[in-house]
């Protein structure tokens, strides 16, 4: 069944302004900069994903959500987190 063509030429009325089309690219632009600043000085987010990561590699778990979950609520992770972070502060 095709689409009659009085459909296809109605202005859709949810779509975006060339004006907000703008304002929502400059905002993606603004949030990414934010991001990156953001995890370029909280080196404790680099080393969760990345142990988090190696860990995956290493044990391959069958099920990830759950090894996901026992790993970030692992009671010793801040620690490991921490002495991570001391001995990157000891290499530069």
């Amino acid at each position: 069944m095709e689409t009659p063509p009085s459909l296809l030429q109605r202005p859709d009325p949810g779509a975006l302004s060339a004006a907000q089309l703008e304002q929502l690219r400059k905002f993606k632009i603004q949030t990414r900069i934010a991001n990156e600043k953001y995890l370029r000085t909280h080196k404790e987010v680099e080393w969760l994903i990345s142990g988090f990561f190696r860990e995956i590699f290493l044990k391959r778990p069958d099920n990830i959500l759950e090894f996901a979950a026992d790993y970030f609520t692992d009671p010793r992770l801040p620690s490991k987190i921490h002495m991570q972070l001391i001995k990157d502060k000891k290499v530069a």
